[in-house]
């Protein structure tokens, strides 16, 4: 028998399963794979890589030598599932251990593709900061760091699944299955290791923008700097001619224009100097 279900339902084919296995689930101790003399019980949260669904519903299977149940947290991974299996066995009905290796087949379908795209967003996130356009750039770095982490949990996930399932450690599957599975296992291995290396490439990203942070705030403090130390003669004068002393060029007519010479020129004078310098 092959059933897809909400786990609210998970009575109605209780009489197909092993006794053991209702009070294994009622005790919460579901864990990603479980293998037992006489079936498995294989559960992970399920990751929509379309991007439709923010959540991750978690999604169990029992399968023994004559069922299949699927049972499904929300309704969102039942028709995900249910439009899984009705594609599969629309040709006609398959043996269980082959609609689960199709199944999964199915829910890999387009993961790639996915990558593909997610590395590409990256990649012009990354183009924009060179560029001088980083409008929202750290947002978009914490958006991708969430999305690779829920990326590399879910293929974690997926990985010890196909490695328990090929292992067959109670023979429910053919010698044909197993290396399915081992194949399967394989490049969700290699779905992995693109999401780490996108995790260090985002990593490498955030360094950057860090670094074109300081080198601002560097910029900023330089100039700062440059023109503090070009009104700081003009300072001097300030205090100098606030002094309650009698000074001779108080009296001289020309005595204030030349003041004002004198500051304009000095500040013309450490402009040029500066940019001699190439401090400005």
């Amino acid at each position: 028998m092959q059933k897809v279900l909400p786990y609210r339902k998970i009575a109605e084919v209780s009489p197909y399963m092993d006794a053991k296995v209702l009070d294994y689930i009622n005790e919460g101790q579901i864990e990603t794979f479980e293998s037992f003399e006489r079936f498995n019980i294989i559960a992970f949260d399920w990751y929509d890589v379309s991007g439709k669904e923010a959540d991750s519903p978690q999604i169990m299977i029992y399968q023994d030598r004559e069922d299949l149940f699927f049972f499904c947290e929300a309704e969102e991974a039942e028709a995900m599932v249910l439009a899984s299996v009705a594609e599969e066995t629309k040709s006609g009905a398959l043996e269980n251990e082959q609609l689960l290796y199709h199944f999964f087949v199915r829910l890999l379908k387009g993961d790639m593709s996915h990558l593909d795209q997610l590395e590409a967003a990256i990649t012009d996130t990354e183009d924009e900061m060179i560029t001088g356009f980083r409008s929202g750039y750290l947002e978009k770095i914490i958006d991708y760091r969430k999305e690779l982490l829920r990326l590399k949990r879910y293929y974690e996930q997926l990985d010890s699944i196909f490695d328990e399932l090929a292992a067959n450690d109670n023979c429910l599957l053919s010698d044909e299955s197993v290396r399915r599975f081992v194949i399967l296992g394989s490049r969700v291995d290699r779905f992995h290791r693109s999401v780490l290396n996108l995790r260090d490439y985002v990593a490498q990203m955030r360094e950057a923008y860090q670094s074109q942070m300081d080198i601002q705030q560097n910029q900023l403090m330089k100039v700062f700097t440059v023109i503090t130390a070009i009104f700081l003669p003009l300072t001097l004068l300030v205090g100098w001619y606030g002094m309650n002393f009698t000074m001779p060029e108080l009296r001289w007519a020309y005595g204030y224009p030349a003041v004002i010479a004198v500051s304009i020129a000095t500040v013309i004078g450490l402009i040029l100097f500066f940019k001699k310098k190439k401090w400005l």
